[in-house]
């Protein structure tokens, strides 16, 4: 599969502003520091999202960034598009030349399989991450005391 950084960058940076962004503005500093992304490559990917309308921006002190819609109807594939970021599993990047400039024989297979792969991703809302998060966290806390409550 070819989804290369910026198309996990932007995912990884829209799920940190669902996250952190209920209250106020995100800054793309923040976002920077607890994720490890480099801010100007940030910047560059939020030029394009906020292009797309999936986020906002908010000038002035306590400025930032904003989800532009609910959390429930922002999905990862459109995240992904929206940074020019394709997922694709043929060798011909969809285009059919994968052999002499003709289809290979599996082409039809990967380009199904990419197509799969794209709508399974546009059924994945930031709530979902969010809620996944939380649920694994909630795991994670209850494990940590049934551990103490055995010893």
């Amino acid at each position: 599969m070819k989804l290369t950084t910026r198309g996990r960058y932007a995912v990884t940076a829209m799920l940190d502003l669902a996250i952190n962004g209920e209250e106020k503005p995100v800054s793309l500093a923040d976002i920077s520091g607890r994720q490890e992304i480099s801010l100007s490559y940030l910047e560059q990917l939020f030029a394009k999202l906020r292009r797309e309308a999936l986020v906002t921006s908010v000038r002035g002190p306590g400025g930032g960034y904003r989800l532009a819609r609910d959390r429930t109807t922002l999905f990862v594939a459109e995240i992904i598009d929206a940074v020019d970021e394709s997922v694709d599993v043929t060798n011909c990047n969809g285009k059919g030349n994968c052999h002499h400039g003709e289809v290979c024989l599996t082409h039809d297979l990967w380009q199904d399989l990419s197509d799969r792969i794209h709508s399974f991703l546009s059924e994945i809302s930031l709530a979902d991450l969010v809620d996944n998060r939380a649920g694994k966290a909630r795991l994670s806390a209850n494990e940590t005391v049934q551990k103490l409550i055995l010893q």
